[in-house]
């Protein structure tokens, strides 16, 4: 059987992959494997509780809530607020667990269930499993005084508010680090519909908002950080200084300048790696990306003093090499941003206001970016194939490094095989985007041919 949880938690179509049972389900097992490690020992275990804006988030978020509280759990349900703000209530409230009910940038009939653990860290892949492994098994049920509670803790969600306006007051050194730059947001129709336009008036910016109108069915769709367009066009008719756009859950974060291009997460990494270097911040010096971060941002960080620690894709494995080296920021080109001094995971709000403060330190954003090059990058997906044999293909790794002897140093190229799915992905950057399709189409072709099931 294939394994339940991915990257980034239980994720599909909901009521047909997340369904209620299987909210249910997962929560009780949730509580028993965390209850056996002794996570909840010695008190009566809590946990904070927080979905996006799609309709189905409803009726999960109340299940996970009922699986919960009948495994003994008490429950503060914080409604609508985005996964950063799970994980830093998870902290700040001292509760032994934190559950979003999201998909993410997903279009909305997905849905998915994530765990935080105590701290509002994300769960080790051994304590996942552990969870998947007790779905269903029977169990002696508390009874009486000794179920847990459900309690509406919307009101909590400001403190989240307030947490990232302090860190970007801490960051900036200014009681009001935006004050005097414009900047439209585009919310995606998420959970930060409220609290993200919130943040950055209470911050000093002015603001205008699109797509803040949620309806439980418009999440996504062609808006937020995967839909840039809007925001774009948006941004050069309103004069204003940047845009920002967050996913569904805003956990990521991408940017435009005032002359509405767009500038990605490898862009505000960079952007804010040499902030945190010149204030010291920056831990050894290192910035930690995916392997697919453009070669341009690896130029720019060397030629700055930068070392770059590359993770696999994703943002736990971001995480993970962060925690292991104790470096103080990470992410990916997608736009998670971690900054590890204010926030345990990827935080697309805290993000816009670290941008938007370093615009107003200075030189527009266009400007603090123009150092960090972004070479073309073609990415295909090769279907029907045997990933398996990526690494063992003979032929396939002899047609790999000659395009790399080809490409030199002008140019990169990956082979990344699915985690999931009958598909590699092939990835090259180049000089010019012409040969960057060149040298992507041909090493498809000997994927195809080679690895053909």
């Amino acid at each position: 059987m294939a394994r339940l949880f991915g990257t980034d938690g239980v994720r599909g179509l909901a009521n047909r992959d997340i369904t209620a049972e299987l909210a249910v389900d997962l929560a009780v097992a949730a509580a028993h494997v965390l209850a056996e490690r002794g996570e909840f020992s010695g008190h009566r275990p809590r946990a904070v509780l927080g979905r996006d804006t799609r309709i189905s988030g409803q009726f999960l978020s109340s299940a996970v809530a009922a699986g919960l509280a009948s495994a003994g759990v008490d429950v503060l349900d914080l409604g609508v607020v985005p996964t950063p703000g799970v994980a830093y209530l998870t902290g700040s409230t001292d509760a032994d667990l934190g559950v979003v009910i999201s998909a993410s940038h997903n279009p909305m009939p997905d849905n998915g269930i994530k765990f935080f653990a105590r701290g509002g860290t994300k769960l080790d892949d051994a304590v996942e499993q552990a969870i998947e492994e007790r779905l269903g098994e029977p169990w002696e049920r508390p009874l009486g005084a000794q179920v847990g509670t459900i309690t509406s803790s919307e009101r909590l969600a400001q403190d989240y508010v307030d947490h990232v306006v302090s860190a970007v007051r801490s960051f900036a050194g200014a009681e009001r680090p935006l004050e005097g730059v414009t900047v439209v947001v585009d919310t995606a129709h998420g959970a930060a519909s409220v609290l993200g336009p919130r943040a950055l008036v209470l911050a000093g910016a002015t603001v205008h908002t699109i797509h803040a109108e949620p309806d439980g069915l418009n999440i996504n769709d062609g808006v937020g950080s995967t839909h840039l367009e809007v925001l774009q066009r948006t941004v050069v008719e309103q004069g204003a200084d940047l845009g920002v756009a967050f996913d569904g859950d805003a956990d990521r974060c991408l940017a435009v300048d005032h002359t509405g291009a767009v500038v990605n997460g490898d862009a505000i990494m960079g952007l804010l790696a040499l902030a945190l270097k010149e204030s010291g911040a920056l831990y050894h010096d290192t910035l930690v990306a995916t392997l697919m971060s453009n070669l341009g941002l690896h130029r720019a960080m060397t030629a700055a003093g930068i070392t770059i620690v590359e993770a696999a894709v994703g943002d736990r494995y971001v995480l993970e090499a962060m925690r292991d080296g104790g470096f103080t920021l990470g992410g990916e080109q997608s736009g998670h941003i971690i900054v590890s001094d204010y926030a345990t995971t990827g935080d697309g709000v805290l993000t816009a206001l670290l941008v938007g403060a370093r615009v107003r330190s200075g030189a527009s954003l266009r400007e603090q970016c123009a150092s960090i090059e972004t070479l073309p990058q073609v990415l295909l997906n090769v279907t029907g194939v045997d990933r398996s044999r990526v690494y063992s293909d003979v032929l396939l790794q002899e047609a790999l490094g000659r395009t790399r002897t080809e490409l030199g140093d002008d140019g990169r190229v990956l082979l990344r095989p699915s985690g999931t799915e009958p598909v590699v992905r092939v990835m090259v950057e180049a000089a010019t985007a012409e040969l960057a399709r060149s040298h992507a189409d041909a090493l498809a072709t000997v994927v195809r041919d080679r690895l053909a099931l």
